[in-house]
């Protein structure tokens, strides 16, 4: 049975926490700069979640067309719960805390969140367009 929701919405979730968790990682590194012997902490999942997605350097397209050169994943056979039970690593660091590398990680991780909050909401738009089209 077709859900009311894409598929991939359980993996945007996903994704969207870690890169949530990774955003407090590093608040929390900024916050203890001036920490004596504090070591900076690092959450690792990219690497992680393509293993788990099965996807290489190839895999990273999705064939929409039989002209397409072949991908590993196809998004058709894909579901949002293949990484249920992925957990992400957390790295505690060797050096002091890096304030530009920190700043630039969080600049970054923001902007990947931003744009896949965006992709939710294309999604719920989407849903809005036809329900507000069946209410005519």
């Amino acid at each position: 049975m077709k859900g009311l929701f894409p598929e991939h919405i359980n993996l945007t979730a996903k994704v969207l926490d870690l890169r949530l968790q990774r955003q407090n990682l590093v608040s929390s590194n900024l916050a203890n700069v001036t920490t004596p012997g504090y070591k900076p902490k690092r959450l690792e999942f990219e690497k992680q979640l393509q293993s788990a997605l099965n996807l290489d350097a190839r895999g990273k397209m999705t064939k929409t067309s039989d002209m397409h050169i072949p991908a590993t994943f196809n998004a058709n056979e894909f579901s949002g719960d293949t990484i249920s039970k992925f957990k992400p690593r957390v790295v505690h660091g060797e050096d002091s805390v890096d304030v530009d590398r920190e700043m630039v990680t969080m600049s970054k991780n923001s902007m990947m969140y931003n744009a896949l909050t965006q992709v939710i909401k294309k999604n719920f738009q989407g849903m809005q367009k036809v329900i507000m089209d069946g209410a005519k």
